[in-house]
């Protein structure tokens, strides 16, 4: 160790021996002429339309930083596979590190599902570096969501949530989080995408797709407006982090509440598999392919379709009076309502139009 230490000082002082003080920085000499950085004289003159958005981003992101925290699992099996469409790239986060942040003074933290799942303690730590243990007050795999409850602090620094709805493709966003345990992280990007599947199963819902770097760690991170609102969650990424996934605020709006008081979400429940509707399998169906709607490709017997007549071959074209564009439209509409609930569904059979009742049931846990 000594010999290492003593190495080091010599590289040091032969550092500073070819870094002399001035106005002037002088490399070190290669059998010729030494070659000569002039230092300016006075700052280059900077565009001020540009000066004033790079100072409006520092300010945005020092008044946001205190109200984004680390979450940390403690204890419990390993973290649960991230949400469809994140894809590994080889570097690994800290284990069991997110992101999450406060939404109200007395301490309620909105974060992912997976970032807290079977987790048997929660460790949540703040921008001043205290460190305080949270509970677990509700979580929903379907909307990777999920509400922690900071014990023993109070006046806490809040985020506000913004609405998703009115994003435009193209809007400047940027994501905070702590990607690869990387403390208060903050990149920038556009909004790419309004309406983004991000992986084969999906969760009901279309994600925000963006440019702003998201990695793992990034999880249950606020993605935020330049007004400072928060207008999405991060919950997956692909590309190596380069296409980032957020959950809409609208839905954070309705679930988080829920999960708030209930602890958990009863989701509406059809019991089919359902996919685009194809020419092929619409017209061996007898039915003429609708500009919109829902192929039903399979009906679990028992369930609430197969009860109420549903069958394969049919395609659902309106739920309690609501018109079903796609089968992602259909898994919204019928996910929001709520079980127990009798509603008309409208299915294409035969080329005809025919109207039946269904009794809404609830989603089992291994489909949420």
């Amino acid at each position: 160790m000594r010999n290492v230490r003593g190495l080091a000082i010599t590289v040091l002082a032969l550092v500073v021996a070819v870094v002399p003080l001035g106005g002037r920085v002088r490399a070190a000499e290669q059998g010729g002429a030494p070659l000569v950085f002039p230092l300016p004289a006075a700052p280059a003159p900077v565009d001020p339309e540009l000066a004033r958005i790079n100072q409006s981003l520092v300010r945005l992101a020092d008044r946001l930083r205190p109200a984004l925290v680390q979450v940390r699992r403690v204890g419990g099996p390993p973290a649960e596979a991230p949400h469809p469409g994140e894809e590994p790239d080889g570097r690994q986060p800290r284990r069991g590190i997110g992101s999450g942040f406060i939404v109200s003074p007395e301490g309620h933290v909105i974060t992912n599902d997976h970032v807290v799942r079977g987790a048997s303690a929660v460790e949540v730590r703040l921008h001043d570096r205290r460190r305080f243990s949270a509970r677990v007050l509700g979580s929903d795999a379907r909307t990777d969501l999920a509400v922690l409850k900071i014990d023993g602090a109070a006046n806490l620094p809040v985020m506000r949530l913004g609405d998703s709805d009115g994003l435009r493709v193209g809007e400047l966003v940027m994501a905070l989080g702590n990607p690869f345990g990387l403390e208060e992280s903050v990149s920038l990007g556009i909004v790419s995408r309004k309406a983004s599947r991000a992986g084969a199963a999906g969760p009901g819902y279309q994600f925000i797709q963006t440019d702003a770097a998201v990695n793992p760690g990034n999880s249950g991170g606020p993605l935020v407006n330049m007004a400072g609102e928060v207008v999405g969650v991060n919950s997956a990424a692909a590309g190596r982090g380069s296409i980032g996934f957020a959950i809409p605020s609208r839905v954070v709006q309705a679930v988080v509440p829920v999960l708030a008081v209930k602890g958990k979400m009863a989701w509406g429940w059809l019991g089919v598999s359902i996919s685009d509707v194809e020419l092929d399998a619409a017209a061996a169906a007898g039915n003429k392919p609708p500009e919109a709607g829902a192929l039903v490709r399979g009906v679990r017997p028992g369930e609430p379709a197969a009860k109420a007549g549903v069958k394969p071959g049919d395609i659902v074209v309106e739920v309690d009076g609501q018109a079903v564009k796609d089968p992602r439209d259909l898994q919204q509409i019928v996910g929001s309502l709520p079980p127990g609930k009798a509603v008309p569904v409208g299915v294409l059979r035969g080329g005809r139009r025919e109207t039946l009742t269904v009794q809404i049931g609830e989603a089992p846990d291994e489909v949420q």
